[in-house]
């Protein structure tokens, strides 16, 4: 189901552009500002709470998947040389999860990971803490990263229309609108940290449905990149 070649091309995509750049600073801004609220306030757990979820989760984690993501398939279509990966004898499905593999990569490195390590700063004395961030963020990641794959296929605008949904929906509206918990990738993120860290980041949501919710995401993004993949071609706005 993978192909190295694919996978070697990924990471050559990712970190030979400004994108590489932006998916060191961003977890190196989480865990500054991670350090600075413990140095402030101490062992609190609202700061820790307000950081990792409002900043992590809600913003610095997105975006990690949205410029790893981005960054494979969007600048091969922009380019052209899209057609030359599709000419290959590879199933349409190959070439996605080859793709997406280095974009999870990505996303613990740069996010799931960042986000433990700012768990254990914040909350030193509560394992279950960074445990609950970083496993939800390496889960949500995935499910954003299809998401993402799929509207780079779709548009060229990609970027633009991911950060709109994510302002947008995941952001404003899904901190005013309650029902919105139950279409949020962000907040069936926070239901998992809920049970895992005996918090209450989001309610009346059931953990199943949640982790549900995210596999269904993951793999309805994954086979409609493959979809579009099979329909693609490079005429008129494409």
């Amino acid at each position: 189901m993978l192909s190295p070649t694919i996978v070697r091309l990924g990471v050559r995509s990712i970190f030979g552009r400004w994108r590489g750049v932006l998916l060191i600073v961003l977890p190196v801004v989480l865990l500054a500002i991670s350090l600075l609220v413990r140095g402030l306030v101490g062992d609190d757990l609202d700061a820790a709470e307000g950081t990792l979820y409002g900043l992590g989760l809600v913003v610095i984690l997105p975006l990690v998947a949205l410029l790893a993501t981005s960054g494979l398939l969007a600048p091969e279509i922009d380019d052209g040389s899209i057609s030359y990966l599709l000419a290959k004898p590879l199933s349409r499905h190959t070439i996605v999860a080859s793709k997406l593999v280095v974009a999870i990569v990505c996303v613990f490195v740069f996010g799931a990971l960042p986000m433990f390590v700012a768990g254990l700063v914040l909350r030193s004395d509560s394992p279950s803490f960074a445990v609950g961030f970083g496993l939800a963020s390496l889960l949500a990641g995935a499910a954003y990263c299809a998401v993402f794959a799929w509207l780079s296929v779709l548009t060229r605008h990609a970027v633009v229309i991911g950060l709109i949904y994510l302002l947008v929906w995941e952001g404003l509206l899904g901190g005013l609108l309650d029902g919105i918990r139950w279409l949020s990738i962000t907040r069936w993120a926070a239901e998992l940290i809920d049970q895992i860290a005996s918090l209450e980041l989001v309610d009346d949501l059931p953990l199943v449905y949640a982790l549900l919710a995210l596999a269904v995401t993951f793999g309805a993004g994954v086979w409609m990149t493959g979809r579009a993949l099979r329909a693609f071609n490079l005429t008129g706005d494409e």
